[in-house]
């Protein structure tokens, strides 16, 4: 998987397991919000918020999509 990479400016603050589990919400986020990858603003927005949640220590997928589809006024 992997796809929030780009966005991860220090790759090995984060084990694989944190990583995938970052990349598996930031994948469904933009699947349930129908963005492109053309929403390139959005699409770092939602990884910023994914991996600032992790850093705070949240590393279940199903949690950190929740938290950032709520925080963004969709259905999670």
């Amino acid at each position: 998987m992997g796809t929030i990479l780009p966005f991860l400016k220090e790759r090995n603050v984060f084990d694989p397991e944190a990583t995938n589990a970052m990349s598996v919400a930031f994948d469904s986020v933009c699947h349930e919000l129908k963005l492109s990858a053309e929403d390139r603003r959005s699409r770092e927005t939602i990884a910023m918020r994914i991996i600032e949640l992790a850093r705070r220590g949240e590393r279940d997928a199903r949690r950190l999509r929740d938290r950032v589809l709520h925080e963004a006024g969709a259905a999670g």
